[in-house]
Parts: C-alpha cells; sequence; structure tokens
C-alpha cells in the first residue's frame, strides 16, 4: 500500500512517483525521442479541460492530459506544448500564463510568469516560454531548415477531428509561407512507449497488487451485496484507497444476462442468486493501469453449465498463452482463443453434455489483446497497433470470452444460461516469452468458490 501523504501542490498536475525520479524518467523519455528526429518537432498537449467545450457542463477528471505529451512531460494539465529540437537539443516547453483568479477556483496550476522558475523546477525542463509565442518559435526555426524541409508534429494520418489533428492544420497554416513540410512523429514516438521502462512496470505491477487485494477482499464479503451497485462501489473503494490515483477506466459490474452486453455501463440491477456476475475492472497508479476481468457466482458456487463454460473460457487464455512471445504480433495470433472455444463448444457441451449453444457474434466477439501503457487501451487509434510485432518490456491484455445462450444436460438435469464470462489477465513481455502480472488474483472455479465462503 502506497503511502498518500503527498503535500505537493501540484499532485495531479505533474504525475509524480514516491518510488523513482519522475523528473529524470521524463528527461530520459524526451532524449530517447530527440534521438530519433532528424528536425524539429511540436508536441501539443490537450487544449482544453474535458467539458470546457459546451458551455452547460464543466468536468473536471484527474488524468486529463494527451498520452503521447504526459509521456514526455508528464504535465496533466491543459493548454501546453512541447518543442523537441534534435539540431541543437532543445527542450522548450510553452505553458498557459499564470493565472491567479483560475488557482482560486480550482487549484495550482503550471504558468508563465515573466522571471519566475516554478515551472521548470517542477518539470525539469529549462527554457520555459509564454504558449502565445509557440508559433512565432515554430516559424523562426522553420525559417532555419534548408529548401524543401520538413517540422514534425505528433499525429495519425488515418485518424482525424482530434486535438491533434486541428493542431496540425493550425501548423501548416503557419509553415505555408515557409515553404517547410510537416511529417507525422506518431511511429516514432510509439516505437519508443509502448515498451514500458523498469520504473512504469514497478507502477504497473503496484496496480495489480492493488487490484488483487480489493478483488479479494469483495470475493468474501460477496454475501452482502444485493445489487450490481453495491458491488461496484465495494470494488472501487478497495482499489481506490490503495492507490494514488484513479480508476482505470469505470468498472464493469454486470450480473447474469447484462454480461452479454460487452460495455454494460448501467449497473443498476440486482444480483441473483444462481446467477454469474461479470467485473472488468482496474486501477491507475502514476500513469499505469491494471485492467482484469473475473467472472463469479453470484452465491458462491458455480453450477454444472457454468463451470463447464467458464472452464472452457479459462482454458482458452492458457492455450493463447502458448503463441505469446517476442517476435510475432498481436493481429498474428489473434484468432487462436476464439478458434480453440468454438472447438471446445462442439467437444465438450454439444457432444459431452448433449448441449447447444447459440452466440451473440460469428466466432470473434473482440480483441483478445490490445497493448497497456499510458492508455488503458495503448496504440496507435484507428489500429491500436495490432501490427507491431510483441517485444520485451510491452504490456498486453490477455481476455478471452464468451456470449450467448446455451444449454446442456449434466448429472440428469437440464440447464439453460444467457450468460456471459470474461477471464482477463495483463502479460508483461519477457526476452524469453511473457510474465503473467496477474497471476495472483484469483480465476480458477476452486479458488473462487474457496474464497467466496467468506
Amino acid at each position: 500500500m502506497r503511502s498518500k501523504s503527498n503535500f505537493n501542490p501540484y499532485s495531479q498536475v505533474f504525475i509524480s512517483s514516491p518510488l523513482y525520479d519522475s523528473k529524470n524518467l521524463y528527461k530520459k523519455r524526451r532524449k530517447a525521442m530527440l534521438k530519433e528526429l532528424d528536425s524539429f518537432c511540436v508536441f501539443a498537449g490537450i487544449p482544453m479541460d474535458p467539458g470546457t467545450e459546451e458551455a452547460y457542463v464543466q468536468i473536471w477528471n484527474k488524468m486529463v492530459q494527451e498520452p503521447a505529451f504526459m509521456y514526455l512531460t508528464g504535465i496533466n494539465q491543459a493548454g501546453c506544448y512541447l518543442l523537441l529540437d534534435p539540431r541543437t537539443d532543445e527542450e522548450i516547453l510553452f505553458v498557459p500564463p499564470k493565472d491567479p483568479f483560475k488557482e482560486f477556483w480550482n487549484g495550482k496550476r503550471l504558468g508563465f510568469l515573466e522571471g519566475d522558475k516554478e515551472v521548470a523546477r517542477v518539470t525539469g525542463i529549462k527554457d520555459v516560454r509564454p504558449v502565445d509565442e509557440l508559433m512565432d518559435t515554430v516559424v523562426a526555426r522553420a525559417k532555419k531548415l534548408p529548401k524543401g524541409g520538413y517540422a514534425y508534429a505528433y499525429y495519425f494520418e488515418k485518424f482525424k477531428e482530434d486535438h491533434n489533428d486541428r493542431f496540425r492544420h493550425q501548423l501548416l497554416k503557419a509553415l505555408k509561407p515557409t515553404g517547410i513540410k510537416l511529417k507525422s512523429a506518431a511511429a516514432l514516438h510509439w516505437s519508443l512507449r509502448l515498451p514500458l521502462e523498469p520504473e512504469r512496470i514497478m507502477d504497473a505491477e503496484a496496480a495489480q497488487a492493488v487490484t488483487n487485494n480489493a478483488f479479494r477482499t469483495v470475493l468474501a464479503e460477496m454475501k452482502a451485496f444485493k445489487t450490481e451497485r453495491e458491488l461496484g462501489l465495494k470494488l472501487d473503494y478497495e482499489m481506490q484507497r490503495e492507490s494514488d490515483g484513479d480508476l482505470a477506466f469505470p468498472t464493469i459490474v454486470a450480473g447474469g444476462a447484462n454480461a452479454c452486453c460487452l460495455h454494460y455501463v448501467k449497473k443498476d440491477e440486482p444480483l441473483k442468486a444462481g446467477e454469474l456476475v461479470l467485473l472488468d475492472f482496474g486501477i491507475r497508479i502514476g500513469s499505469l493501469h491494471s485492467d482484469l476481468s473475473r467472472t463469479i457466482p453470484v452465491n458462491g458456487k458455480f453450477n454444472p453449465l457454468q463451470k463447464l463454460l467458464y472452464q472452457i473460457v479459462l482454458d482458452s487464455q492458457v492455450e493463447y498463452q502458448k503463441h505469446v512471445r517476442p517476435g510475432v504480433s498481436l493481429k498474428e495470433i489473434g484468432m487462436v482463443p476464439w478458434d480453440y472455444i468454438m472447438q471446445e463448444l462442439e467437444s465438450r457441451l454439444v457432444k459431452g453434455a448433449k448441449g447447444s449453444y447459440k452466440l451473440l457474434y460469428d466466432k470473434r466477439p473482440h480483441g483478445v489483446s490490445h497493448f497497456i501503457g499510458e492508455q488503458i487501451h495503448e496504440g496507435e487509434p484507428g489500429t491500436r497497433s495490432l501490427d507491431t510485432v510483441l517485444k520485451p518490456g510491452m504490456l498486453i491484455s490477455c481476455e478471452p470470452g464468451l456470449y450467448g445462450e446455451f444449454k446442456a444436460t449434466l448429472g440428469g438435469k437440464t440447464y439453460r444460461e444467457k450468460i456471459g464470462i470474461r477471464i482477463e489477465d495483463d502479460l508483461l513481455i519477457t526476452k524469453d516469452g511473457f510474465r503473467n502480472i496477474s497471476e495472483d488474483i484469483p480465476k480458477t472455479v476452486d479458488d473462487l468458490e474457496q474464497l467466496m465462503k467468506g
């Protein structure tokens, strides 16, 4: 459990860890990015706080920043920009002007004040300038480039209409008189960002430990929960009280047939004895996350059909993991668990239990893996980087599932179920294969039933 004693007034504005030198980590990342570049590059933070684009709503979430900007600076605040120039080895941070009135409402923020060194002290970036100097600085540097040259910005060629794309158009307009072109730095950035450094692996493992403790507490107290909401609130509380961050995402608590909705958010129905309940949950530590799914019996005991189907999904995890190693891509091995599940439904359910099934999809309900990093679903938008070859240090999910209507005769009794089952662990790629950093979080039938006895 991490100490929650933190008197840093910028604790949610500059994301740091008590376990390592955060400023040095961000500096190493910027130095690595500079080595990849052959011209200057601009990274845009999110331009405004979530909710402020609409007059009728204002939402403040603790983690608001563009993940690429967060990765390089640790700054969790709107309206900031970073310029990296490999020709001069410069790092320049552009921030909004210091605004005491806004701080009166919303707390301490990083802001430019002539002669003040506070932003440099907090971030470790020595050259700090007001944001209204950004475009003039970009144009001045572009004019020094050779004719036909180019600069970089962080944006996605195939993903339009986000703030990065809007910033790209602003840059193109400013650069037009100079004749300098613009190239995307996204691919260079992702090559650095997807593999986790030891510090981020430490944060990911800390998130797993918190998630494990919370889940075990919930299992022991399961009899007390009457609704999806009660269960979800308890799980969220146990995760957040041991962490230094927010939930990784809104927790899914889906009882019975509700688990057949993959992103079920209603979460207000009664929990019914004899049904399963699907939990998809995780916590953020620093800027890393845990991402887990477990499916448990409401009354603490799987019936024979539930147990049969659950074991098929659990075994499909094992089958998939035989193929997880450096040198393969997630797309390359993505059908392994789904083919296995279809095969085992025919073998164990149809032939073995004289059963039948009707799935709510055609063989593959969703991806079995995604990268985990600054975002819970890491990877380039539109592709999620599924073609990327796995390398040591990358963190991926492993989440096969099964959703539909099932029937079987077992022990002389006929069972019918409309259920969803998902089991998800997080796998850290190593030089020899992978390490399941979720392995301590209970998931076998015997372990779950034993712990739910309370």
